[in-house]
């Protein structure tokens, strides 16, 4: 048997092991405790951190970021700020953050088109009522200029009525730029009639020289007549624009393997790279149109040229520059677009220049390639491109006949240029003799119905009309200019009327849309 001492010494060292290993386990349990304390703490440190950066991440966006993007979407030039913090790209924070981003601009784009939809929609409602109230104007100015026989009187109509082609102008590519259709139906026409009838539609028509080097009979379908008439007077009115007064715009009339271009070279200033490019956009007609981003003024013009190349498959190129120092802009009509029209039956108006391809044979080759191509202005600009027998569109009307003289007669680019106060004045004193030749003739046919009224009796008109018979083709021309002027009435009447029956098919196309 174990003796008492013993048992109490073996208990003692059991219980110093026992208290030995408690001891330690309590030890380490205190360091554990203590290391997991300090991890608490930057935990809690990090996570104060991380919600002071979150906080003034939001706050960078809701005063940089969103003002920016929304600018953005109306200015893409602008630059929108990027994250405050760069370690949160890519993390969920930060895609969450872009997503706000990405999300607001595609509703302040949808906004903006919807309210630039309804704002075009009301400019298409206020054009229709300016042009027919402006078509009105002007059969009113075309009555006065047949009732009065003054040549001051005269030369003042002309200049309100060619004042008044341009109101309509701008008006029609207002409407034109905000979805209207082009407003005129017109039938088969000559190529060179459509761009001279852009050119006078234009306040500095008499700054451009066309030279026609197409074929005799080279046409334009119906549907593209007015569409390009529309065309060639935007890219002249740029160029006239921003070209000094004293200097010309050239145009030629060019066949290419794939149909007809109309090249425009102006001496201008020129464009910047970004100016033309953005111009090249704007006559692609690729992007949508807003007015919002045409400017203060909106420049409506090479817009409006984007629409109709984009509406009837046309093409328009201003990347170029022009070898006089300005702008080149190519109009290019695909073959689709031309037809055919027998010149003998349909001429081209009297004040188209001729080709080159028919005169070069029965005249010598000038000195230089255009020399003998510049043609004369017309002496009133208002006046578009209807010819003597057949207007845009055909008129099917009795005529005169036309001189003997008028096959032989040399072309306009013959003849010295006149100023619009001599045609006015020629043009007046037609309107005299003429008026005094039915007076002179009802009065005949009252005392004598089977004689014939060859004279009439002495006016006040009869020295400018021997002046107008000295100069034989200058009356001829004005006469085929009053002809014209009741063909052009006639479908501005026309016109108005198409007008009224078009806006129903826009307004159905509105709602389509």
């Amino acid at each position: 048997m174990m003796e008492l001492p013993d048992l109490v010494a073996g208990g003692l060292a059991a219980g110093t092991l026992s208290a030995l290993a408690l001891g330690g386990g309590l030890l380490r349990l205190r360091r554990q405790l203590t290391r997991q304390r300090a991890e608490i703490a930057a935990l809690r440190t990090q996570l104060d951190g991380s919600l002071r950066s979150f906080t003034a991440e939001v706050e960078h966006l809701a005063d940089r970021r969103v003002p920016a993007a929304a600018r953005q979407v109306a200015h893409p030039h602008v630059a929108e700020p990027g994250p405050l913090q760069p370690l949160t790209t890519g993390t969920p924070l930060g895609m969450a953050l872009e997503n706000v981003v990405s999300a607001l601009q595609s509703e302040v784009a949808a906004q903006r088109t919807r309210v630039d939809a309804a704002a075009q929609a009301g400019m298409r409602g206020a054009t229709r009522e300016i042009q027919a109230a402006l078509y009105r104007l002007q059969d009113a100015l075309r009555g006065l200029q047949q009732r009065y026989d003054d040549p001051e009187l005269a030369q003042t109509l002309f200049r309100l009525d060619h004042e008044n082609e341009q109101s309509l102008r701008r008006a029609q590519v207002t409407a034109v730029v905000c979805g209207a259709w082009v407003g005129l139906a017109r039938e088969e026409s000559h190529l060179v009639d459509a761009v001279t009838g852009g050119q006078a539609r234009l306040a500095g028509y008499h700054r451009v020289r066309v030279h026609n080097h197409l074929e005799t009979g080279t046409a334009l379908v119906s549907h593209a007549v007015e569409p390009v008439a529309i065309i060639v007077a935007e890219l002249l009115d740029n160029a006239l624009r921003h070209s000094a007064p004293d200097t010309d715009v050239v145009v030629s009339l060019e066949h290419v393997h794939h149909g007809v271009c109309v090249t425009v070279d102006d001496a201008g200033l020129g464009m910047t790279r970004d100016e033309r490019d953005r111009a090249q956009r704007l006559v692609a007609g690729d992007d949508l149109i807003l007015l919002t981003d045409l400017g203060d003024p909106p420049r409506m013009g090479l817009a409006a040229v984007g629409r109709l190349t984009r509406q009837f498959d046309l093409s328009v190129d201003v990347s170029s520059a022009s070898p006089y120092g300005g702008v080149r802009a190519v109009l290019r009509v695909d073959s689709h677009l031309l037809s055919r029209l027998d010149p003998d039956e349909r001429p081209p108006a009297a004040s188209a220049p001729r080709t080159t391809r028919k005169a070069a044979a029965d005249r010598p080759a000038p000195s230089h390639a255009y020399s003998a191509e510049t043609p004369t202005p017309e002496p009133a600009p208002g006046h578009h491109d209807p010819s003597d027998t057949e207007g845009l569109p055909q008129r099917r009307r009795r005529t005169r006949a036309a001189a003997p003289e008028e096959s032989t007669a040399p072309g306009p680019a013959q003849r010295p240029a006149r100023r619009p106060e001599e045609a006015a004045a020629a043009l007046g004193a037609l309107q005299s003799g003429t008026a005094a030749a039915r007076a002179a003739a009802g009065s005949a046919e009252a005392d004598d119905p089977g004689s014939a009224p060859d004279e009439r009796p002495d006016e006040p008109g009869d020295t400018d009309h021997t002046e107008r018979t000295e100069r034989t083709e200058r009356t001829e021309r004005t006469e085929r200019t009053e002809r014209t002027e009741r063909t052009e009435r006639t479908e501005r009447t026309d016109q108005t009327e198409h007008t009224e029956q078009t806006e129903h098919t826009d307004i159905e196309g509105e709602a389509a849309r």
